[in-house]
């Protein structure tokens, strides 16, 4: 709770319970993985093989977990035992992200209704020296 001028500025109580139901389901998710999961069906270089007829029978399905690693992207492929196995963990990491946003928003709609927030039509003022 912060104290200005106007009194105490704090999270009202229906801020306060969605924050809390935020972080229950925060706290129900399990193992993350970053990323994403991509099936691709792929074409060889033998000249006579089936993936070359019309229509096309291609090569797959091969999966490919791709994520990002000091900037760069970075694919590892993987079998499908293990895509039935991380796909749910992928899938928790997106609806940790999710969960993240709204709290951000909450937090954002806290320090909007701060008094001394200044208003957004001018940009704030700096001391110069």
């Amino acid at each position: 709770m912060l104290q200005c001028k106007g009194g105490f500025v704090a999270p009202t109580p229906s801020q306060r319970a969605e924050a809390r139901r935020i972080a229950r389901e925060i706290s129900k998710i399990g193992f993350v993985l970053p990323g994403s999961l991509t099936e691709r069906y792929l074409t060889c270089t033998h000249a006579g093989c089936h993936c070359h007829a019309v229509p096309p029978v291609l090569h797959g399905p091969y999966w490919y977990w791709t994520r990002k690693v000091a900037n760069k992207t970075v694919s590892q492929s993987l079998n499908a035992e293990q895509v039935a196995e991380y796909r749910p963990w992928i899938d928790n990491q997106r609806r940790l992200r999710d969960l993240l946003r709204e709290l951000e928003q909450i937090g954002m709609s806290v320090l909007g209704d701060d008094p001394r927030t200044p208003n957004g039509d001018r940009p704030p003022r700096f001391l110069s020296r």
